[in-house]
């Protein structure tokens, strides 16, 4: 089953105020786990960046403005999210300044299916904090590279708590593991074998027999207890 984990970074809290998308990732998952597949991209939003926004991912205008517009990557962005699920923290947000963007282009608004990690960790713990960074404390997930919000970053902390919250990680699970092949075992059915001895094996038997030297069953005594001296004798004899 595969999967899209999305973020953006935007200049502000509502795309109806003519705020704008200008950091965008998306990272796959196949059944829950990244395969390593990315996409990432800076946005020139075509306007300034307020301070409160500047103040939560560090993105200025300067650098912004190196960059495309979000038209110039719709395509691209859409052909990597497909038809499949979108994870995302708070979909609500994030899919409402996508389907701004597209509407700006005169495009159909996203249709994939959305799983909301919000809603999950508040119906798994009701009443607890439940900001990324929150569950990121929750699962002891490392937080060290998240010096300021960051699309491609969060991406990845994202699907470290998704992972967690449908289940958790297993012992020993290697998130870069290549597939492996199912490998089907054939088993080649063979005649069976009779039980009874041919005469051409009883033959070989009775001419190994006929080697032996002093077999012990041609002895006119056998051993009658442990400890007695024929006993010993039988003994040497193994």
């Amino acid at each position: 089953m595969r999967e899209v984990v999305l973020e953006t970074e935007t200049t502000g809290l509502d795309p109806l105020a003519g705020h704008r998308i200008i950091e965008i990732a998306c990272l796959e998952l196949f059944h829950h786990i990244p395969t390593g597949r990315v996409f990432h991209r800076y946005v020139n939003p075509g306007r300034d960046i307020p301070a409160d926004a500047y103040a939560v991912h560090g993105l200025t205008e300067e650098f912004l403005a190196q960059h495309p517009p979000f038209e110039a990557i719709a395509d691209e962005l859409l052909a990597f999210i497909g038809s499949d699920p979108l994870v995302i923290h708070n979909a609500e947000f994030d899919i409402a300044f996508l389907n701004a963007e597209l509407a700006r282009l005169g495009r159909p608004m996203l249709a994939s299916p959305q799983i909301d990690t919000l809603t999950i960790a508040h119906q798994r713990f009701p009443g607890a904090p439940a900001s990324l960074d929150a569950l990121c404390r929750r699962f002891e997930i490392d937080l060290a590279a998240r010096a300021t919000h960051g699309a491609r970053i969060d991406c990845d902390l994202l699907a470290a708590v998704y992972l967690e919250l449908v289940g958790g990680r297993q012992p020993g699970l290697d998130f870069a593991a290549p597939e492996v092949a199912a490998v089907t075992a054939i088993r080649i059915a063979r005649p069976p074998r009779p039980h009874a001895a041919s005469p051409a094996e009883l033959a070989a038997h009775e001419a190994m027999l006929a080697l032996l030297t002093s077999p012990l069953w041609k002895r006119d005594t056998l051993p009658q207890s442990i400890g007695s001296p024929a006993a010993a004798d039988w003994s040497d004899a193994c």
